[in-house]
């Protein structure tokens, strides 16, 4: 699951925080907002957080500064490294993915940004399921991503991606599993969700989906 693109991460733990910063000119647009995107993640969380897709530990931060209890999820051993060394023992970090976690049923809000597009529709889909079990009425998935409002939309953004030059972004939009919001709706909606969907720049949007 999404276990192809460790080494990538693997290979951009040193420079991630630097590329965030919009100092890739050729990922500026994706990253663009990339604080106030974080900042609204947190600002829409709750309670004991599920955090997938930790990285270097920058939304960990801002939940950890609302005074949430937060237990992350992170597969890449070089990108848990620099979070620990950021967090310190201010939050729980371990090693898993977006279907490979401790499931406790003690979590009121499950949180990613910029993560889950390294799952297959399938697997979004399983993933899904599985908190759709895991949080009581009232719980909330709240995640920031790369996401199309319709395929055509999704077709437009490689090709515009090429006519800029921008091939490495081009590749990464084909080589990943980049969906769309009608598809991710749906999903929510059979596993007992309510979902809003709310965009922040070209590329990401905010799907925030409530447990009725």
């Amino acid at each position: 699951m999404g276990k192809e693109f460790i080494e990538l991460f693997e290979h951009w733990a040193d420079s991630y925080d630097s590329s965030v910063t919009g100092h890739d000119e050729e990922y500026k647009e994706v990253f663009l907002h990339y604080e106030e995107i974080l900042g609204e993640v947190a600002k829409r969380a709750n309670g004991h957080v599920l955090e997938f897709g930790v990285g270097t530990g920058n939304l960990t931060l801002k939940l950890l500064e609302k005074g949430l209890t937060v237990t992350g999820i992170e597969p890449s051993p070089s990108m848990r490294k620099i979070a620990f060394e950021k967090l310190g023992n201010k939050a729980e970090i371990v090693d898993g993915d977006f279907l490979n976690y401790p499931k406790d049923n003690s979590f009121d809000t499950i949180v990613s940004t910029y993560a889950f597009h390294h799952l297959t529709d399938e697997e979004k889909r399983q993933a899904i399921a599985d908190y759709g079990n895991l949080l009581r009425e009232g719980g909330k998935i709240v995640f920031a991503d790369t996401m199309y409002e319709s395929e055509d939309a999704y077709k437009k953004a490689i090709a515009d991606a090429l006519s800029k030059g921008f091939h490495n972004l081009a590749e990464d939009l084909q080589r990943e599993y980049y969906t769309t919001i009608p598809k991710l709706r749906n999903m929510l909606e059979e596993n007992g969700f309510s979902a809003n969907f709310e965009q922040f720049n070209d590329f990401v949007w905010i799907m925030e989906a409530e447990k009725l």
